[in-house]
């Protein structure tokens, strides 16, 4: 089986096809001027790119953007020191990477990136409907800090609903192992999955031997 090559993604044009990619996949288009100034690996299989994510490694986050000010003045974690936390952002996993092993690799490299960063909090933004985001990321054992409504400025774009949590570097770390296990679960439910037999009916040519005119 090939593997997946994984690089980072400096070139302004690289990074629109990034962006576009993500938008294709999201339904989201992030700014230009937000991606230029933030870490972004993309993984490519026989030279094409299939997957990626965006670590923000410095503020401002456009997570916090979106959160109503009443939250930010009620909880403490809004008051902690945002040099030490980093944001990730523009994850998506191509369709058409389907192999277990692969989707996984993303996750993996994603996680040993988040652990070099040395960072403390790990800021996680999700659409709230997506459920399969929901789980890889409760993984990392992350605590709510918003969910709901965005506040949208005028020209701002995201999810109609949104969730936004944190967890630390060494939570990640430490439940890494859940990963593994996900990886192996996906590997048994593709093994055992059994397409349903396509259902062939015969041709009886006397319900087409007189068609309708055409009108």
């Amino acid at each position: 089986m090939a593997s997946l090559a994984f690089r980072e993604i400096c070139e302004e044009t690289e990074i629109e096809v990034f962006l576009n990619r993500f938008q294709d996949y999201v339904g989201v288009k992030l700014p230009i001027d937000y991606a230029m100034r933030s870490k972004i690996v993309g993984a490519f299989l026989h030279g094409r790119m299939v997957a990626g994510y965006m670590l923000v490694l410095s503020p401002p986050f456009r997570s916090y953007l979106f959160v109503p000010d009443r939250i930010k003045q009620s909880n403490p974690f809004f008051a902690e020191n945002p040099f030490g936390m980093m944001e990730i952002n523009g994850l998506w996993i191509s369709s058409s990477l389907r192999s277990p092993k692969l989707q996984m690799s993303v996750w993996f490299h994603l996680v040993s990136n988040i652990y070099l960063s040395k960072k403390k909090f790990v800021l996680l933004l999700r659409d709230s409907r997506n459920k399969t985001m929901g789980r890889l990321l409760s993984l990392a054992e992350p605590k709510l800090l918003f969910e709901g409504t965005p506040n949208l400025m005028i020209g701002d774009q995201t999810h109609s609903k949104i969730q936004l949590s944190y967890t630390s570097r060494w939570s990640i770390l430490i439940n890494s192992y859940k990963y593994w296990l996900e990886l192996r679960q996906r590997q048994n439910r593709a093994k055992s999955f059994v397409p349903r037999p396509i259902k062939i009916t015969s041709f009886n040519p006397t319900k087409h031997s007189h068609p309708e005119p055409i009108k």
